[in-house]
Formats: C-alpha cells, structure tokens, sequence
C-alpha cells in the first residue's frame, strides 16, 4: 500500500474487498468501518473472527469477504491468529510459499471479546509480538446475543443486564475500560482509535501503521441502531458526536507515544449526543439525573485537561 497521507475522502482506494448484501443491521457503523478497514488492507488478508455480530456476515456457502476467513469462539482468536502467522511463516521459511504472497493476519472482534473474554489470550499474543492487526469494533455491550452489558459499555447507559430502576435509576454504574491504555502498556508497536465518520483519519492510520511489524490495534467506535435505540440514518451523525463531544478521542501511539489525531476546535456538549439515544432516555425523563449528567461531562472535560486541550 502507497504510504504516503491522504487528504481528502476523494482519495480513498476505489476497490472494495466487501461485497454488498450482508446480514448485518441497517445502519450498522462496524460494517462502515470494516468496509473503510479493508480498503485500507487489501484482499491479502487473512481474517481470524472471534464469535459477534460479524460472525454473521460469512454463513457457508455465503460471504461477502474477498479473503480467507476463520471462525473461532471468544476468547482466542489472538490465539488463532498466531496458529495462522506460524503456519504462513513455515511455509514461507520451507520454500512452498513465494514471501511475495505472504499475507496480512487480522483479527476481528466485537468489545465483548476484545475487552474482557479474549484480553488474556491477547495480552500473550503482543508479548510474543505476534505480527497481526486487530480490528474492534465497538459498541459497548454484547450486541449479538440481547445487548447485555461488557467491560466497553458506558456509565449511565441502559443494557440487557443493566436497566435502569427504582434501585439504580442511572443504569450502569461502572466506568468504561480503557482497552487502548491496557493495549499501550505492552508498548506495542502502533495503536489506534478511528470512527467511521472520519475515514480520511482512519485510512492514513493504517498507512502508518503498515511499515510496522509486530501487533497493531485499532478500536473503532460504532453506533448500533438497535442496542442504542436510534433511527438506522443517522448513525454516521452519531459516530461524529461522539468525536465532536469528545467522548471518543481520535489517537494513536507509536511504540507508546501518544498523539492526538484530531480535535475538535470546540467541544459540544455531551448532552447532545447522549439526547438522541434511547440507551441514556432514562437520565432526561422522566426526571433528570442531573448528578449522572454532570459526571459524565466532568469525565470527558477531565480527559481533556489532562492533555492540555482544555484549560
């Protein structure tokens, strides 16, 4: 791949290696974002997918992948990942394969395993340094199975195990994990946040992030129509807010260096992206939790004055 930065949305590869005609919801941001991903990487790619949403997307004898695809539960795909690069690399080293076909290794994960059931099986996986990338794609619950809370859902958000009542009116009580500082603290070669609502962003990441060798991460933020409760149109709107407020910062880390891709010139408040989600209704009416609302702007403001974008 040409590494060299693009500007402008004009200059994204015209190839698609995703065919259209998926299974996936309507509106679904991780489908925008794996479209953008796999422009970025081509069609020598070998996909390793733990169990999600997108496991949906390839059922025998259907696929709208241009590449190899393999199927594997939860918790291991890193694992399965590093069986593909050895089995790629023999070949190579035995002669039965040309280096000139060698192929990329990517994983694709949903937050349920990229945040909590596979975090051992990944955390091996960048102390051998294994030369894969990761793609997660994240919509903060485990969508595939009633949306029910993980270890990426917000403070204050509504899941399928965390709905808001008499006793705890806020919904979830606990903070997000902060799987790009868990991911940094290995020092891994290159780590990404990217949205689809910023594909000029996210393509000029995986450009950098190509004359890498050794593990590469890059968490995309995605609306979900159904577990967040918005109109399948606007979910490219929504995946800006969460840029635009701040609460979804756009960074990368080289060998443990962070920098800030973008930022915004003027923050908006967090309210309005959290007013045009069913997910956070409760915190507005039929009382609002002005408690639950204030701490979560504190939070982002927070984040922001630690690295000095916010005075």
């Amino acid at each position: 791949m040409d590494t060299s930065t693009i500007i402008s949305i004009k200059e994204l590869p015209p190839e698609e290696n995703m065919l259209p005609g998926t299974a996936a919801c309507a509106g679904c941001g991780g489908l925008l974002t794996l479209r953008y991903c796999l422009k970025a990487l081509g069609d020598k790619i070998i996909i390793v997918n733990a169990a999600g949403c997108f496991t949906l997307l390839t059922i025998y004898p259907f696929s709208p992948f241009r590449n190899s695809w393999l199927y594997t539960a939860m918790a291991c795909a890193p694992a399965g990942a590093q069986g593909v690069r050895d089995a790629l690399d023999i070949l190579i080293k035995k002669g039965k394969l040309d280096p000139e076909e060698n192929l990329k290794v990517v994983v694709l994960s949903g937050d349920g395993s990229a945040y909590d059931m596979a975090l051992s099986s990944t955390s091996g996986a960048i102390y051998r340094n294994l030369d894969f990338y990761y793609i997660c794609y994240d919509n903060e619950a485990y969508g595939n199975t009633g949306f029910q809370h993980s270890g990426a859902s917000p403070f204050g958000s509504r899941t399928g195990t965390t709905p808001p009542g008499k006793e705890v009116p806020v919904g979830s009580q606990l903070q997000k994990k902060n799987l790009f500082d868990i991911w940094n603290s290995h020092k891994p070669p290159y780590i990404a946040t990217v949205s689809p609502a910023y594909p000029v962003d996210l393509m000029n990441k995986f450009k950098k992030a190509e004359q890498f060798k050794g593990p590469k991460l890059f968490i995309s933020h995605i609306p979900c129509p159904p577990g967040w409760g918005f109109d399948p149109s606007r979910s490219v709107r929504l995946a800006k807010l969460s840029v635009e407020t701040g609460l979804w910062p756009l960074k990368e880390s080289v060998h443990g260096e962070v920098e800030h891709t973008y930022v915004p010139k003027r923050f908006k408040p967090v309210e309005e992206y959290l007013k045009e989600q069913e997910r956070f209704s409760h915190l507005f009416k039929p009382v609002r939790q002005e408690d639950a609302l204030k701490s979560i702007q504190e939070m982002v403001d927070e984040y922001w004055k630690k690295h000095e974008f916010l005075p």
